[in-house]
């Protein structure tokens, strides 16, 4: 006969040093479809917001879709 014991281990969620966090943006401005303008990965917020300001300008488009990716890693506490 086999036993089998589990045990509650508690773990902490953070966020991975070594790793960098992502930004981008898309267009999602226009009346039948999307404009689909894309900014590409960014390693920081103010760069996505740069690309959004000059399209902004160039276009007119006031609407943005903006994605935030990282890497999380469980730790036990």
């Amino acid at each position: 006969m086999n036993r089998r014991v589990f045990r509650y281990v508690p773990y902490v969620i953070v966020q991975d040093a070594g790793a960098a966090p992502e930004y981008a943006a898309r267009c999602v401005s226009g009346d039948e479809e999307d404009c689909g303008a894309e900014s590409g990965v960014c390693g920081h917020p103010a760069q996505v917001e740069e690309w959004q300001r000059r399209h902004t300008q160039e276009t007119r488009h006031m609407r943005y879709r903006r994605v935030f990716a990282d890497y999380a890693v469980l730790t036990p506490a």
